[in-house]
């Protein structure tokens, strides 16, 4: 690829009527003509320019630009190019992404390892690709990595691996990096021993973690991480291992405030009903000592294994329900989640949920979000609910089919009376937002 220079003709429009045209580079009277080249090189450019103009090209078209001049490389290495990375890990037989080419990893590895501060590992389905992203982690020996993340863009491949294989490449960047602030590592097969290791080495600089259906580790694990990080802001995590021990610890006097605690809760076991009850004041701690913080839950059960939730004031901000709810749940929630400003149902049962909306309305005057889909309210019902929240409603999210025609209101007719409501044009879904 070959060094090109940019010819820039800046034209001065003519001024007055037509007149003899001077040639290039020559100056001429006031009512003549101007016209200038100016030949630019790229090479030329001041490193800062050409380093912010790499940091929007993809990887592949920064490395081929590299070759262009002895400048554009050097500014190819520069350390600022290569604090954020995402390596990208597919197998081409199950995947349509492209992969980050193996050359290009042991040049990153070899050469600019010691500058990655954000790094984030992208796999497809396969083990092959879980396994490639392990063997990456375990040769980042001479990194400070502060943001680590580790995502599977299909089923979890991070569990299919071997979990000593997993485990030893993990436990190399906690203990290497003396500065990990965030880590999203969910679904995967960290362990308490490595959360040990990873709070030996980064207890004063965590402030993220993101670790949601992790089995191996415990209720203990998850407590040693909140009693040792006095700083951690951000928390996400399976419900069987949330505990009254655990709150307390995020409540005590020398921890920030938590901003955000996300909460997943699944069947541990196939066919699982009882879960157990966190008790009402150990919720009270938190809210006192954090009374800003979005507690947010994933809800994926049947209806026969909600019995213990909702019974008793549960300071939740945002549910998300992705199996069918009964009536009798929602009921309960508009008693005992005044804090709840976000409510997604994604089924239901055939009998409408007129009633429970309304008294959603009434008694959750914190809501502004609202997404239904696979369950019926009428329209009248519907109208009435937007009519009592009014226009804190920023966002609702209604699938088409979930709104039953009746004697008031027809499909078609509806959008004119939400729209009024909320102060701003709105139609049903035709496909979910969230």
């Amino acid at each position: 690829m070959k060094r090109n220079s940019l010819s820039v003709e800046n034209k001065i429009v003519q001024l007055s009527g037509a007149v003899k045209q001077p040639k290039l580079g020559s100056y001429s009277s006031l009512n003549q003509t101007h016209t200038h080249t100016v030949h630019l090189d790229w090479g030329s450019l001041p490193h800062h320019v050409v380093l912010r103009i790499f940091q929007y090209l993809p990887l592949l078209d920064r490395a081929r630009a590299s070759s262009v001049c002895r400048r554009w490389n050097e500014v190819f290495h520069i350390p600022d190019l290569w604090r954020k990375f995402e390596f990208e890990l597919n197998q081409s037989a199950t995947s349509y992404f492209k992969s980050t080419h193996p050359d290009l990893i042991q040049q990153i590895i070899k050469k600019h390892s010691a500058h990655l501060q954000y790094v984030s590992f992208k796999v497809d389905s396969s083990v092959e690709s879980a396994e490639a992203a392990c063997g990456i982690l375990s040769q980042l020996v001479n990194c400070s990595i502060q943001t680590l993340g580790l995502i599977s863009t299909a089923k979890p491949s991070f569990m299919n691996v071997s979990e000593s294989h997993f485990v030893s490449a993990l436990t190399v960047v906690f203990i290497n990096s003396k500065s990990l602030s965030s880590i999203k590592i969910e679904d995967t097969q960290v362990d308490d021993p490595s959360l040990k290791i990873l709070l030996a080495n980064n207890s004063d600089t965590l402030r993220l973690l993101k670790m949601s259906s992790c089995p191996h580790v415990s209720s203990d694990g998850i407590l040693c991480v909140a009693d040792h990080c006095q700083g951690l802001r951000e928390l996400a995590l399976n419900y069987y291992i949330l505990t009254d021990e655990l709150l307390f610890a995020l409540s005590s006097e020398t921890h920030v405030n938590l901003e955000h605690l996300r909460i997943d809760v699944v069947s541990e076991n196939p066919g699982q009903i009882k879960f157990h009850a966190i008790k009402k004041h150990s919720w009270d701690a938190l809210i006192k000592h954090s009374p800003r913080v979005n507690v947010v839950m994933y809800f994926f059960l049947c209806e026969e294994e909600f019995e213990m939730f909702f019974k008793e004031e549960t300071p939740v901000t945002h549910l998300y329900f992705g199996c069918s709810v009964s009536k009798v749940v929602l009921g309960r929630i508009t008693l005992n989640c005044p804090r709840l400003t976000e409510l997604v149902v994604c089924a239901n049962g055939l009998q409408p949920l007129d009633n429970e909306l309304i008294c959603v309305a009434e008694h959750c005057t914190n809501l502004t979000a609202l997404g239904l889909s696979e369950c019926e309210v009428s329209c009248s019902a519907f109208v009435e609910f937007v009519r009592l929240c009014g226009r804190r409603l920023t966002q609702l999210s209604i699938m088409e089919e979930v709104l039953i025609p009746d004697e008031d209101y027809s499909v078609d007719e509806i959008h004119t009376e939400v729209s009024k409501y909320l102060g701003r044009v709105w139609f049903p879904d035709v496909m979910p937002l969230w």
